[in-house]
């Protein structure tokens, strides 16, 4: 029965770069761990989640605070405790698969159960059963580097699991393979983890991996937590604008405040009719406050001049995307990104009205670090 993960004040430097500062988070919940929770990391590159997921392998030591299994302490650096990884009882997947090229598939996957002094007969049976677990089975004397990188992947997962681990460490295996099959591969290791009701812990910069492998997302930036939350709710409730803007593309509309009332604030946008939409953040605003108002482009919809819509723009680029359009419409002096159906074409050119969806919205107090009136980012 796998057990809660739990980091406290954990920090890490390089130098005096703060890749991880004061990281405080229960990665594994007490109450989804016995049935198998997946938590995935995601953020961008140097975010510090990799050295985080280095840290809970024991891959990496901590300058200050500690790593906790259950009721087991794994790190702690004011105590001095350091559990070396092969004491763990964690399974790694690397991001470069890390396979021992002068090794069959067989011998790769067993490896770290010779290590273990598991016998022969042993050792045999369980390399096969995790080799048809991931769909491998009659592999097992090819060669680590006469197989695809989608086999390779899959042996990796296959050694990690071998040693029947409690915790299952993912450090983005998915990135080295080509769309389609990262895509496939994704669906068979949710599958997978779900069938063995094992814990994982997955580092990942692709909110698309972190929406459908997820039970959890942990949202870092700068070696911090932005947010903690079931896919649904960092995505429909972001916390911070950097979470907003992380997972999907954002319109940044320069804004002022007309009205507030509880939950909603009424704005007006390049001087357009008030639009009132929620407001949930701890930061008051009031009547006269210059914001930014942050509108992802599945929540704008565009319909022809004489339609009904919140603003009128003017379409400065239209693209072809096969089951889509993408616009670029330009809002006074904004520009805004939005999308389309392909058969309700927009051309250059074109006046249209812009509809949107306000139960998305969010309202940010302006801060100067989004892009100023008339510049977008694509």
């Amino acid at each position: 029965m796998s057990s809660a993960l739990s980091l406290k004040g954990i920090t890490k430097y390089y130098g005096r770069h703060p890749a991880v500062g004061h990281l405080q988070v229960q990665v594994i919940d007490r109450r989804m761990a016995a049935a198998g929770e997946f938590v995935t990391l995601l953020g961008p590159s140097g975010c510090g989640k990799t050295t985080t997921l280095r840290m809970i392998a024991g891959l990496e030591r901590g300058d200050s605070g500690s790593v906790a299994l259950g009721e087991r302490l794994l790190t702690s650096a004011e105590s001095g405790i350091f559990v070396q990884p092969e004491q763990r009882n964690m399974g790694m997947v690397f991001q470069s698969y890390a396979l021992w090229p002068h090794m069959t598939v067989e011998q790769n996957v067993g490896f770290p159960l010779k290590l273990r002094k598991v016998g022969g007969e042993e050792r045999r049976r369980r390399v096969l059963e995790v080799l048809r677990l991931v769909g491998l089975e009659g592999f097992e004397a090819r060669g680590a580097t006469q197989l695809s990188g989608g086999q390779q992947q899959r042996v990796a997962l296959a050694r990690a699991l071998a040693v029947n681990p409690e915790v299952l460490l993912l450090d983005e295996p998915l990135s080295n393979l080509d769309a389609q099959l990262r895509e496939q591969m994704r669906l068979e290791l949710r599958l997978l983890q779900r069938r063995l009701h094992i814990t994982a812990v997955f580092v990942t910069h692709d909110q698309a991996e972190a929406m459908v492998l997820s039970d959890r997302v942990v949202v870092m930036n700068r070696g911090k937590v932005e947010q903690v939350g079931s896919p649904e709710e960092v995505y429909e409730k972001p916390a911070t604008q950097f979470v907003m803007d992380f997972l999907g593309r954002v319109n940044y509309i320069p804004a002022e405040v007309v009205a507030v009332a509880a939950g909603n604030v009424t704005v007006r946008t390049n001087g357009s009719a008030p639009i009132e939409v929620p407001y949930a953040l701890a930061e008051p605003v009031a009547p006269g406050d210059s914001v930014t108002l942050c509108v992802r482009v599945e929540d704008l919809s565009l319909a022809p001049r004489d339609g009904m819509g919140h603003w009128m723009g003017t379409v400065e680029a239209a693209t072809y995307m096969g089951h889509r359009m993408q616009y670029l419409v330009r809002i006074g002096p904004t520009s805004i990104r939005a999308e389309g159906n392909p058969p309700d074409r927009y051309r250059e050119g074109d006046t249209v009205a812009v509809r949107l969806a306000t139960h998305g919205v969010r309202v940010w107090p302006h801060d100067g670090a989004h892009p100023a009136p008339g510049q977008t980012p694509v």
